[in-house]
């Protein structure tokens, strides 16, 4: 009596071992390209959140340039005369440096002592001070913000402290008006000469991402002058 024989023969087996492989190959690969993919996403929203941050900040300083009280002149008081050149121009560019320094009046409370304190009662007087002179009628607090870019150490820098790392470039044009009176701006240029025509600032800034998942992407912010310029 012949007894029927069941089960798998080497080929069969050795098909299967393929099929297996082959599978849980495709299978790998395709977790090693999501993974990739998710890593350089990542590494882009950073440089995004970065740059966001940075050029937020920026604005927000070039906005309060020129908030230097309520009346058009002040009374230069303080150390070494200091302020008379700052009030006539309170936004300059250094390209060769690439340093932006602004005098700006920040509302919430800062570290450190105010570069200069403009005391006024916004009708006959209004004096600048190296350090905060006492109780007045208005008192506006300004800061000086240097911002400039170290390209041997690829950074850029907030008064000789590092704000942000893997910096490839930096720059900064000035939106002018063609006179004092006009509102609207004629052309962007890297240095106008007469700060009264600045009418906004566009910053522009490169970052490299540091593990080279991503390329280096650039951003840039426009920010207008909300108040006047001498």
């Amino acid at each position: 009596m012949s007894r029927r024989c069941t089960g798998f023969g080497l080929i069969e087996l050795m098909v299967a071992m393929t099929l297996g492989l082959v599978i849980s190959l495709s299978l790998t690969q395709m977790l090693i390209s999501s993974k990739d993919t998710y890593l350089s996403q990542t590494a882009s929203a950073n440089l995004q959140e970065d740059a966001r941050f940075v050029l937020n900040k920026m604005a927000q300083d070039v906005r309060m340039v020129g908030t230097f009280g309520c009346l058009a002149s002040v009374t230069d008081l303080s150390d070494n005369n200091d302020f008379a050149a700052v009030f006539k121009a309170p936004i300059t560019w250094h390209p060769g440096a690439r340093t932006l320094t602004l005098i700006t009046a920040r509302v919430e409370k800062l570290q450190g002592e105010p570069t200069w304190t403009v005391q006024t009662d916004c009708s006959s007087s209004a004096e600048a001070y190296s350090h905060r002179k006492g109780a007045g009628e208005l008192s506006f607090p300004l800061h000086q913000q240097t911002y400039a870019y170290n390209a041997r150490r690829a950074e850029l820098t907030l008064n000789n402290r590092a704000l942000i790392s893997h910096v490839s470039d930096f720059n900064v044009l000035f939106g002018v008006a063609t006179g004092p009176f006009e509102p609207s701006i004629g052309r962007y240029v890297e240095n106008p000469g007469d700060p009264g025509l600045i009418r906004s600032v566009r910053i522009s800034l490169t970052l490299a991402d540091p593990t080279d998942r991503v390329k280096e992407q650039s951003f840039s912010v426009v920010s207008a002058l909300r108040n006047r310029i001498p």
